[in-house]
């Protein structure tokens, strides 16, 4: 609610396993001081010399992760030093802008559990928490001045009232921890709310204009740099940034982001760089500004223009069939506008059907064919290329090529594009020809061997759309009596009757329960009369209730 500007930060566990130990040694000096009550130990610290000379010289210090290190640890019997985040200034490797999305995600989810303790008058911890905070954001604002350069009048105002906010913010929750009045808390708990918030905004505002800064930097030196090395260098930032999630790929394509890529796609010289260019692009029009850019600049034309453009290498044929596959996406809801596509669409599909069945990879097949799928979505009229085309024969001919359909992402493609392309009548003959009740039939059998969550849903899509396509075909007899020769029927009524084999998926079923009602029809005696009446006779509803208590029933 508070924090609009979260910032995902992958491997976060990773970096902070790396410096667990460095911290626990800077904390040990000060362990021994946990035990004793909280004015024992700072009438310690006032009599111990050396700690308030050491005090001392430490405001002439700079290192303002050191501040952050000896500040955010809560002098507290609460042991839950497990749940703070600190971050090394350590980074040799580390990309600058990575390290500022890693400080500001720590910023964040630091806000967001103050909050937490403030629901629960945690007065202790919300005050070693602020104090945590406080350093963190100005160890992100001194890291970001030493590598940033021509930063905003603006920017720096942000800066100072981030800063003042943060003083006043330690300085409120201070006070609160030196009282034990209830009334007073509890009306000071609406002053430290309202600050958090304000804190919050000018953190999410400060982040926004960073971010925007350092996307112009970068999309600045695309633009005018002649160096194949800084263009390269400045392509590889960008597309770190956009895999931070939508939000920055929707500030990199405000910025103009769409048209710089596209600029070096249409100059021979950097064709070396056209397939990383290619892919920051698809990443970028996740995003309807993206999109928006891409009609403007007469993107399609550039893309249609590399794929059937034979002097391109494959890898780069591969990018540009996946920025294909991301606008066509049908989960996107902003793709009506791509009036130019339907221009070019002959020429694209015709271009990735001929990259399918030259794919050396099983990579470059997938990012072809899921194209492919989403064009089928896209327009109908792209089925029935395809069938000119002898699509169908080249895709199935493929899967019989293991090291090239090699998973369920490329069968579950494979299939989209069968299913979609089974409305039209001319389909079966090309199914019966190239084997293809065969193939659907194995794929009524897909499962995971990893058991990893986005596998098994693509199994369950696979099994799925293999339903889908039998029922549609088994309106001609010869794919019906096919299929009732390959034994599908009995796949069909396990797959209905037993959960587990279709993952306990509800669309598996109705599709299952479809594709047996329409073989039933054109083969009745290869179903048992107690088949036929639970799942047949009856509303195609009534059934898939009767097997969905079939699920409960075994729980």
């Amino acid at each position: 609610m508070l924090f609009a500007c979260s910032y995902s930060v992958k491997d976060s566990s990773l970096w902070r396993s790396t410096h667990k130990n460095r911290i626990n040694m800077a904390f040990k000096s000060e362990d021994h001081l946990d035990s004793l009550p909280l004015p024992v130990q700072r009438m310690h610290l006032i009599q111990v010399d050396s700690v308030q000379r050491w005090m001392e010289d430490l405001k002439l210090m700079t290192d303002c992760e050191c501040m952050c290190i000896l500040q955010s640890k809560p002098i507290s019997i609460e042991k839950d030093e497990q749940n703070e985040l600190i971050l090394s200034s350590q980074y040799s490797t580390c990309d600058n802008l990575e390290l500022l999305l890693k400080r500001a995600w720590i910023i964040s989810t630091e806000l967001t559990r103050i909050a937490q303790k403030l629901e629960k008058n945690r007065w202790q911890r919300v005050h070693s928490m602020t104090v945590r905070v406080n350093c963190h954001v100005r160890s992100m604002i001194n890291e970001y001045n030493t590598f940033t350069r021509n930063s905003s009048e603006e920017m720096h105002q942000f800066e100072k009232l981030l800063i003042d906010k943060c003083s006043e913010f330690t300085a409120i929750t201070e006070r609160c921890i030196q009282t034990e009045d209830e009334q007073i808390l509890k009306s000071m708990k609406s002053c430290i709310n309202e600050t958090l918030t304000t804190v919050a905004q000018y953190f999410g505002q400060l982040i926004e204009l960073v971010l925007t800064h350092e996307a112009q930097n970068l999309l600045r030196q695309i633009e005018l740099s002649d160096s194949m090395y800084i263009t390269e260098s400045a392509i590889s930032s960008l597309f770190s940034l956009t895999q931070e999630g939508a939000h920055l790929c929707r500030i990199i394509a405000k910025e103009g982001g769409v048209v710089a890529l596209f600029k070096i796609c249409r100059q021979d010289c950097f064709r070396c760089l056209y397939p990383q260019t290619l892919r920051t692009l698809a990443s970028i029009c996740c995003v309807e500004e993206g999109m928006h850019q891409l009609e403007k600049v007469d993107g399609i034309l550039c893309l249609a223009d590399i794929l059937t453009d034979n002097s391109h290498s494959e890898a780069t044929h591969a990018e540009a069939a996946a920025v294909i596959a991301q606008i066509t996406s049908p989960h996107l809801t902003f793709t009506q506008h791509l009036s130019s596509f339907l221009e070019n669409m002959e020429e694209i599909v015709t271009a990735l059907v001929k990259l399918c069945q030259e794919a050396s990879s099983g990579e470059v097949f997938l990012l072809a064919s899921a194209a492919l799928a989403n064009i089928t979505f896209f327009d109908t009229m792209a089925c029935e290329i395809l069938l000119q085309l002898n699509a169908m024969k080249i895709l199935l001919a493929a899967c019989s090529d293991k090291h090239i359909v090699d998973t369920p992402y490329s069968r579950d493609q494979v299939v989209t594009i069968l299913a979609n392309m089974s409305v039209l009548d001319q389909c079966a003959s090309e199914i019966i020809q190239g084997n293809g009740v065969q193939l659907l039939m194995e794929m009524l059998f897909e499962r995971s061997s990893s058991g990893n969550s986005a596998e098994v849903a693509a199994c369950e899509r696979v099994q799925q759309k293999s339903a889908v396509t039998l029922a549609r075909l088994s309106r001609d007899p010869q794919v019906a009596d096919a299929a009732v020769k390959l034994s599908c029927i009995p796949r069909l009524i396990k797959l209905c009757r037993s959960p587990t084999e279709r993952n306990n998926s509800d669309s598996v079923l109705v599709a299952c329960l479809a594709a047996l009602r329409r073989l039933a029809v054109m083969s009745p005696d290869g179903l048992e009369d107690s088949d036929f009446q639970q799942l047949v006779k009856p509303r195609l509803v009534d059934s898939f209730l009767l097997c969905t208590n079939m699920e409960e029933s075994f729980v």
